[in-house]
């Protein structure tokens, strides 16, 4: 099976020709040239490495790479800097990148590098796939719940992108803000939030949590949501 590099790279120049050797070498690519568009398909989509500019129009490199870290820890990134960005390339690799190639740099040293960091994680689980809870399992990379008398509900991709998001934080409060943040990638300031409390609803009545005492996603009066501890596998 081919492997997957999501590029995130505003110059169309660099970006263009880091997407041909990879595909010359093999690969599948995502590509996104700006920090929002890239940090969603960072979040949203299936890939096996990431190769992160961190000097971005929109969200920059180390916050995309911090989101990335909150939900997949061991997500595999290399960062792409200029020469004068030695701060910030010490930050990315504080913040978990797992390597760094600085502009400008050649193929032969991309390819490199990026065989290299794959190869030191094929095992790594880049992705909360399975959640185990006391009656069902939800399977998050197929959105699908499944109950132990042999039920299953199907998710929305928004409802499965919330039940990761709630899980990866289980047991710590969450605003509605901070959802709207990150789940559903919008800046929060003088947005209804009622849509999550409608989406909170319909997760709750998939997983059978009973809205009038719930277990799994509790409210916290004036502060927003918590997820029970759950057991995660990949």
């Amino acid at each position: 099976m081919k492997q997957t590099i999501l590029v995130i790279e505003d110059d169309a120049a660099i970006r263009r020709g880091i997407l041909d050797a990879l595909r010359f070498e093999g690969y599948d690519t995502i590509e996104s040239e700006n920090g929002n568009v890239g940090l969603e398909s960072a979040l949203q989509r299936r890939y096996d490495l990431l190769l992160l500019d961190l000097v971005l129009p929109g969200r920059d490199g180390l916050e995309i790479l911090r989101e990335v870290r909150a939900l997949y820890p061991t997500q595999p990134v290399i960062i792409l800097t200029a020469r004068g960005e030695e701060t910030d390339r010490v930050k990315g690799l504080k913040m978990g990148a797992d390597d760094y190639v600085v502009k400008p740099f050649s193929v032969k040293e991309l390819l490199a590098r990026v065989e290299a960091v794959l190869r030191r994680s094929p095992e790594r689980p880049v992705s909360r796939l399975e959640i185990q809870l006391a009656h069902a399992s939800a399977d998050l990379a197929n959105g699908v719940i499944r109950f132990k008398d042999g039920e299953q509900r199907e998710l929305s991709e928004r409802e499965t992108q919330l039940l990761r998001y709630l899980t990866h934080n289980a047991g710590r409060v969450i605003s509605r803000e901070e959802i709207l943040a990150h789940v559903w990638q919008i800046n929060p300031h003088g947005i209804e939030t009622r849509t999550i409390d409608m989406h909170i609803a319909r997760l709750r009545e998939k997983l059978r949590d009973d809205p009038s005492h719930p277990r799994l996603i509790e409210t916290v009066r004036g502060k927003g949501y918590r997820f029970a501890d759950v057991e995660v596998s990949s």
